[in-house]
């Protein structure tokens, strides 16, 4: 079962994926990277006993960091645009 301090992952995965952005990774391939990142972290710290579940959980912790990265990305943009 998830924690409080596991949903702390989402704001490591963003993180990374900025590294990586800044590195010189195009951004197409970010989402993914962001996906990778999450199943790596459920598989291998949320659920190390239970692969289906830390795949799971792993997917959520991608896709939120993903979702997260993009919605405040746009909001970034917005504040630069005005």
């Amino acid at each position: 079962m998830l924690e409080v301090y596991d949903f702390a992952l989402i704001a490591l995965i963003v993180a990374l994926v900025e590294l990586l952005k800044g590195v010189g990774l195009p951004k197409k391939w970010l989402p993914i990277v962001a996906l990778l990142f999450g199943i790596a972290a459920g598989v291998f710290y949320v659920h190390p006993a239970d692969v289906k579940g830390g795949v799971m959980v792993g997917l959520m912790l991608g896709l939120s960091a993903s979702g997260l990265y993009s919605a405040s990305k746009h909001v970034i943009d917005k504040k630069v645009r005005k």
